[in-house]
């Protein structure tokens, strides 16, 4: 498959804080795709709902599939193939893709609901600045800009502005949670305690599930992190595989680069999500007040007014507005990778220059964002929208856990190849996201607890 990026010459690996520091990247990107559905949504809404019960689950949620992330990436360090390309290796019945890629197009159509409801938000964060004009005519003029941005090729730009504005809103929110102490909504050490106690909220199963989907580094994020690792990371300068000690001491030299920027964009988005939880279980469940519907972000906003002062509800505005623009614009850029990816492994796009590369990618930039804007204006209920992706992501992160560990044992170069701590990780908590999912089904259709 052709790549319309130019290419880079082979690079050897760098050395040292600062020089490491300076090639981190594509975990970022991830980072800021995330915040806005997973951390400032499903996050909030389940704290609003069950209270500190579930912290626990939030925490496991942001570190367990660290390790599929690390391992995905270092596949195409090791083979140069896509992501799907890996799973369509998978083993199993086929028809023109792997079942494991059919599984992965029913999960984005839940994701494509979830991004309506995205969409949505920042429609709703900008009606309440202009409330002159209409939210879903608001979440048009959003759709379109990014169709625009992304369409002209100016993402480098955009990408910084946007992971710049989700980091700064991320510091004012981790600010709110220390300053609940001196509120009346201040937690008690028995509400921490009893969110660490193992145990899952009846009433809130289903938003317990999604933001285990959601939080973190979600199934489709899981997936759209090896193209970025392709496109602008380390894959992209080990070069390919040549048998011999130099390309062996290269990519290692390069996988530990992805794995410290894994690690990274994880103490990110960990820190994050366990600020938005507490906010959203100690403000919004004290009030009793859950984001639902056309009030979602006015909501949310409590979270902010309730500890900085009404004057605070501006602030939240502009942030709640950067972060869901930047998950939006991310989530856009890097679905019209993956989407096209999967469109000429079906056979549906034939892709053998640039030019037919850029082409299929801008038509997946204006269908997906205008799908976005009509989903959302016949539904009209971000929440539930970004819940029904949640939970698809939940349904396939033991699938692509699972396949990861067939893509470990036998296609992964064996110069590479990952410790024993690590397969030990990636088959115990490929168990447990199985666990997860059967248990959540079973709740469903009333067989669990």
């Amino acid at each position: 498959m052709a790549d319309s990026s130019p290419s880079k010459q082979i690079q050897p690996p760098p050395k040292g804080f600062w020089p490491v520091l300076r090639k981190l990247g594509p975990g970022l990107i991830i980072s800021g795709s995330i915040v806005g559905s997973g951390e400032l949504i499903a996050t909030t809404t389940l704290g609003a709902e069950v209270g500190f019960v579930a912290l626990w689950l939030i925490i496991l949620s942001c570190g367990i599939k660290v390790v599929f992330q690390e391992e995905l990436g270092r596949y195409v360090v090791s083979t140069g193939d896509t992501a799907l390309q890996g799973l369509n290796r998978v083993p199993g019945p086929k028809w023109r893709v792997s079942w494991v890629v059919w599984c992965w197009w029913i999960m984005t159509i839940g994701v494509i609901i979830q991004g309506s409801g995205i969409v949505g938000g920042v429609g709703q964060t900008l009606h309440l600045f202009l409330p002159q004009i209409n939210g879903t005519v608001w979440a048009m003029v959003a759709a379109i800009t990014v169709m625009i941005l992304l369409f002209r090729g100016r993402y480098g730009t955009v990408e910084k502005i946007c992971v710049g504005m989700v980091v700064s809103f991320t510091f004012v929110t981790i600010a709110c949670a220390v300053l609940l102490g001196w509120t009346p909504y201040a937690p008690t050490a028995e509400d921490f305690l009893s969110g660490l106690r193992l145990s899952l909220p009846a009433g809130g199963i289903a938003v317990a599930f999604a933001a285990f989907g959601l939080t973190g580094v979600g199934a489709a994020e899981l997936i759209m992190y090896p193209y970025w690792v392709l496109e602008k990371g380390e894959a992209r300068v080990v070069g390919p595989r040549i048998e011999g000690s130099a390309w062996d001491a290269r990519a290692q030299g390069w996988i530990r680069v992805m794995q410290a920027d894994v690690l990274m964009a994880m103490v990110v988005y960990t820190t994050a999500t366990v600020a938005f939880y507490i906010l959203g279980a100690a403000i919004l469940g004290g009030m009793g007040t859950i984001p639902a519907g056309y009030e979602m972000i006015s909501t949310l906003s409590n979270m902010y007014t309730a500890t900085l002062g009404s004057g605070a509800f501006y602030l939240f505005l502009i942030g709640a507005f950067f972060v869901l623009y930047s998950t939006l614009f991310a989530n856009v850029a890097s679905n019209s990778r993956v989407i096209t990816d999967f469109l000429h492994l079906l056979g549906v796009a034939r892709i053998d220059t640039d030019s037919q590369l850029l082409f299929w990618r801008r038509v997946v930039i204006v269908g997906i964002p205008t799908l976005y804007v009509i989903l959302y204006g016949w539904v009209a209920q971000p929440v539930i929208m970004v819940v029904i992706g949640g939970v698809v992501q939940a349904c396939m992160l033991p699938v692509i856990g699972f396949s990861t560990i067939y893509l470990r044992y036998r296609h992964i170069d064996r110069s590479i190849r990952p410790s024993l701590t690590i397969d030990i990780l990636l088959w115990s908590c490929s168990t447990v996201m199985l666990f997860m999912a059967v248990y959540y089904v079973a709740t469903r259709i009333g067989f669990g607890a």
